[in-house]
């Protein structure tokens, strides 16, 4: 074994997680929330649009939203590690996922670092999840959803389940956070499974 595939194999599980400007950022709390209990290494981006949101969805402050992640990136700094195929990630999600978000990734327009780490993953042949958020469906939105699929994305709309009866907003958020771990390849408990054994 080599120097490197040793180092890869003992490094934590490290992913990618972009906050863009739709409504629905109680679903990248809660993601954040629930990798930071998991253990897994996180690294946080953060659009302008989503800034513009968040303090008509959130208490806390874009500090408090950065504090959930293991580091935390301007959008502008193209720079970044997380925007090279060299730096090792297991995979990245977009929670939300603007229209605008969506497009971009769809068409490979890397302008900013969200988009752009987007792009790696994608290259890269990593799981990129995109939560859109934005309804109803136009039809430039829906060919940008097929083609962020045929690129290898998975679109997993913030539609959540009902079957498990949720009682509270959290225990809702939880059953798409669920599905995003599970996309993911994290291992998880978020929320009950359809007809698990009890």
């Amino acid at each position: 074994m080599n120097h490197v595939d040793g180092t890869e194999r003992s490094r934590p599980r490290r992913l990618v997680v972009g906050v863009s400007g739709a409504s629905g950022l109680v679903y990248a709390v809660d993601l954040l929330e629930t990798l930071k209990a998991l253990g897994v290494e996180t690294r946080l981006v953060v659009t302008a649009g989503a800034k513009q949101v968040l303090p008509t969805e959130l208490e806390g402050s874009l500090l408090d939203l950065e504090a959930l992640a293991t580091r935390a990136y301007k959008d502008t700094d193209l720079g970044a590690d997380i925007a090279s195929g060299s730096f090792p990630f297991d995979g990245m999600a977009v929670v939300p996922c603007s229209a605008g978000t969506l497009a971009k990734v769809a068409q490979g327009f890397a302008d900013s670092l969200l988009t752009r780490a987007a792009h790696v993953t994608l290259k890269e042949r990593r799981p990129l999840v995109l939560v859109v958020r934005e309804a109803p469906y136009s039809r430039p939105m829906l060919a940008n959803m097929l083609a962020a699929h045929d690129a290898g994305a998975v679109i997993l709309p913030a539609a959540p389940g009902f079957y498990h009866r949720p009682a509270t907003i959290r225990e809702l958020v939880g059953g798409i956070t669920a599905r995003v771990l599970d996309q993911l390849g994290v291992p998880n408990q978020r929320s009950p499974r359809w007809k698990a054994e009890a």
